[in-house]
């Protein structure tokens, strides 16, 4: 059966990828992007694309108009629109912050509702609809000088709304906690890295900038990322959390294993705050 499905933040790795393998395999996708000229790869590979602001509520409700007068419903929402606030919590601003979680959590909040009425559309008519919410490996597990980040992706696998978007009203559904996966993710969160002159943490700031570019360190290839993804959600009864690229699997099994203060030494060290004093 072919689906129509919509993808949030196409402009390059993940989404981008997810959108040419599910058009690959016969489906209709709506690749988007805030950005149209970023959408350009896309278009000539043959996909159909959207311009869209997910933290526009006017961009949000165009998008969904046109959908919905071209496909008559939506099959699959795929929130994968989001950033990495890199730099300590207490360096970033109050904007920086709300910039953050409107993106990574409010944002997933509106887009699935202004979906609603196109996924119960495609309910009636197939039998099911999904909501499939990109989440992260850090949402797991916190990483120092990206705690904005992880909280705001923390809140995919551990807050009950987006498992009853993803599962319990949508079921199957699907939370997909990414490992290291080979994107410009890393470049993205190099150019929106805060270290104020003022900051403690000067004295650590070679940990701060690799932060930024940590999950690109012996990442998954995207294109081999996607392939097992894209099956999993594509089946009758697709899992409710599926994990995909490098230390998915083993990184949380780390955390569980290990005693707390055992972990934050190890992940202190590795960024430079094994004998760092504020």
């Amino acid at each position: 059966m072919q689906r129509t499905i919509l993808i949030t933040g196409c402009s390059s790795g993940i989404g981008a990828a997810l959108a040419v393998e599910l058009q690959r395999r016969g489906n209709r996708v709506y690749a988007s992007a805030r950005r149209p000229d970023t959408l350009a790869p896309l278009v000539e590979q043959g996909l159909q694309t959207l311009t869209l602001d997910v933290n526009d509520d006017a961009s949000i409700a165009a998008a969904m108009s046109r959908i919905e007068s071209e496909a008559g419903g939506l099959d699959m929402l795929i929130n994968n629109a989001g950033f990495s606030q890199v730099g300590a919590v207490i360096d970033l601003t109050r904007a920086d912050l709300r910039q953050q979680y409107e993106t990574n959590v409010i944002a997933p909040v509106a887009m699935t509702r202004a979906a609603l009425p196109l996924l119960r559309a495609a309910r009636a008519a197939h039998g099911k609809a999904v909501v499939a919410n990109v989440g992260s490996i850090v949402g797991i597990l916190t990483t120092p000088f990206a705690g904005a980040y992880c909280s705001s992706k923390a809140a995919i696998p551990h807050s009950p709304m987006p498992c009853a978007w993803s599962w319990r009203l949508w079921h199957p559904g699907g939370d997909h906690p990414a490992g290291r996966v080979k994107s410009a993710f890393g470049d993205h969160a190099e150019e929106g890295l805060r270290l104020p002159a003022d900051s403690v943490y000067r004295p650590v700031e070679k940990g701060i900038r690799d932060r930024a570019q940590a999950g690109q360190q012996g990442a998954t290839p995207v294109d081999a990322f996607v392939v097992p993804v894209v099956t999993a959600l594509l089946r009758e009864t697709p899992p409710a959390i599926i994990r995909g690229g490098k230390n998915s699997v083993r990184l949380p099994l780390l955390k569980k294993i290990l005693p707390l203060r055992t972990f934050d030494r190890l992940v202190s060290k590795v960024f430079g705050l094994d004998k760092f004093q504020p």
